[in-house]
């Protein structure tokens, strides 16, 4: 399927961080997002009052993590009027179709293929972890497949990344992009992100937190998380990566893999021990003066 699109947002208010509209050029499906604060106006829209596919997002106060709710409904305001005793969910976003033919069938089968894919991917907590799903006829599968690649499209766009694989299988078959990060002859593999740093599964850190964590827990909040969640576990004298994680950045994840504070920085360093600082600034240096784009001038 072809990568390209041509998307056209619209702004209601103005405002980036207001309700606003999604579509992609030469496709039946648009998307509605908002923040909780603009509920009313959003489901006052006429796109409102269609079937279609909805997500709540927002962050679980008990484990700080993003958390979202997948839904479907016939008629997305009803649904969504039921969800307003959940606390935690701060953003809103919906898709429906322009052309009026997606089905309860349709948006179940959505539903479905939607939280399959959220759980695989394992950035968000789900609120819902189940869904009935829908069994359609080939052509019909074939239709909400591309259906669910162009919302795959758009919602990292508006602001969502839930369905966002961590890793490209391309880009991890990349060695020259990969960084590792040594200690106690312990070894972990990782390369940047769009979003920040990802250690790749097999990876190892070191079992045994330093002292410094009892004052500065940031290290150890982290380290307890990811035991809890199952990325990591203990194998004899060490912790091991038991999947990929990503990580806001390189020293986040070094702070795991030293069980404490780390310049990701410097800790980060190819294959040939050039750290991710070194390789950063020579890039930057190699980089021609003219390559830096100039403001258009004024009319």
């Amino acid at each position: 399927m072809n990568d390209t699109a041509t998307v056209r947002i619209f702004l209601t208010k103005g405002s980036p961080t207001s309700v606003r509209t999604a579509e992609i050029s030469n496709w039946t499906g648009k998307a509605v997002a908002g923040p909780r604060s603009q509920i009313e106006e959003m489901l006052k829209r006429e796109e409102a009052g269609k079937p279609g596919v909805y997500f709540l997002a927002g962050v679980n106060p008990e484990s700080g993590r993003d958390r979202v709710y997948i839904g479907e409904a016939e008629i997305i305001r009803n649904r969504i009027k039921g969800h307003l005793d959940r606390d935690f969910w701060k953003t809103l976003v919906f898709f429906v179709s322009k052309d009026e033919n997606l089905t309860k069938a349709h948006i179940k089968y959505l539903e479905g293929k939607l939280i399959e894919t959220a759980r695989a991917v394992g950035r968000f907590e789900l609120e819902n972890a189940q869904a009935s799903g829908s069994h359609l006829p080939e052509s019909d599968a074939a239709d909400m497949d591309v259906f669910l690649y162009r919302m795959e499209q758009l919602l990292p766009i508006l602001g969502q990344e839930f369905l966002k694989p961590v890793v490209k299988n391309e880009a991890r078959a990349r060695r020259t992009d990969l960084l590792f990060c040594e200690i106690k002859g312990f070894k972990a593999t990782g390369r940047q992100t769009d979003n920040g740093f990802v250690v790749l599964k097999g990876s190892e850190a070191v079992l045994e937190e330093r002292p410094s964590t009892q004052k500065y827990q940031y290290a150890a909040n982290l380290r307890a998380g990811l035991r809890s969640d199952g990325v990591v576990e203990e194998k004899n004298d060490r912790l091991v990566f038991l999947a990929d994680h990503e990580f806001s950045s390189p020293s986040a994840a070094a702070a795991v893999i030293h069980g404490g504070q780390a310049n990701g920085l410097t800790a980060w360093k190819d294959s040939k021990g050039v750290s991710l600082k070194q390789k950063e600034e020579k890039d930057i240096q190699q980089t021609p003066a003219g390559d830096v784009l100039k403001a258009a001038p004024e009319e």
